[in-house]
């Protein structure tokens, strides 16, 4: 059964247009969320994905924004609740780009796109959404980190500092607005199977207990049930999904 608050407002999924992000927007979708897909640059396959909805039942739109960019919160919220006209309730910060060096090879200029990608725009779009949640006395906020963050994972130090300060700054959130009927948890998913991790499985696969690949669709499950009422006392947790990596 859908949630009943799915009927009263919608949610923006970053991200969305493939992997992780198109597996929560259409599991959102399924259950009764009309769903804002934001993507950059894969217009194709974002809508793909909106065409998928639709066949299946669902509502969706599509969003084209650099979320890095300062002015992309104001107008990727404003457009999904314009164009659903319902608040917005449910945010998935998704979105994320990788520059993978040794430190002493990482400029300045790949630092800070990690950085504002994978963090600053969880933090713009999160700041703006809360206000109408804490007004409607509902709201979820879905940050998708990572098990890389919490442990080492050489070559990636933009990554994982992006991901561990997202942690970091939902637990904050979530202290914030608890009391307003507002969660605000994170996903750390492991080992996924998208394309950003094709180069890699094959050397990672003997690391993780359950010695497969995760699916998009187990990721997304987590979010359809932090987005839940029945996650209602959830809130400033990380859920990992990694297949016993990290255990």
């Amino acid at each position: 059964m859908a949630p009943r608050v799915a009927q009263r407002g919608c949610a923006l999924i970053t991200g969305g247009s493939g992997g992780i992000g198109a597996a929560v927007a259409r599991g959102l979708a399924a259950d009764g969320w009309a769903v804002a897909i934001s993507y950059r640059s894969r217009a194709e396959a974002a809508r793909a994905v909106a065409e998928q909805i639709g066949e299946a039942g669902g509502k969706a739109t599509l969003l084209q924004a650099d979320v890095s960019e300062r002015g992309a919160a104001e107008e990727l919220c404003g457009r999904a609740e314009q164009r659903f006209e319902l608040p917005l309730l449910v945010l998935v910060n998704n979105a994320a780009v990788i520059a993978d060096h040794p430190v002493v090879m990482l400029d300045d200029e790949s630092w800070q796109a990690v950085l504002e990608t994978n963090l600053s725009a969880a933090f713009r779009l999160t700041r703006r959404a809360l206000p109408r949640m804490v007004s409607e006395r509902f709201g979820r906020v879905v940050n998708v980190a990572s098990v890389v963050g919490p442990r080492a994972n050489p070559g990636q130090a933009a990554y994982a500092a992006s991901k561990a300060g997202l942690v970091g700054f939902t637990k904050t959130v979530a202290v914030e607005v608890a009391r307003h009927g507002v969660t605000a948890n994170a996903i750390a998913p492991g080992l996924i199977e998208t394309e950003a991790t094709e180069d890699v499985r094959g050397a990672m696969l003997p690391r993780i207990p359950a010695r497969r690949v995760g699916e998009p669709a187990e990721v997304a499950a987590c979010a359809r049930f932090l987005v839940s009422e029945a996650a209602a006392y959830v809130t400033g947790s990380v859920l990992t999904v990694d297949g016993g990596l990290s255990a």
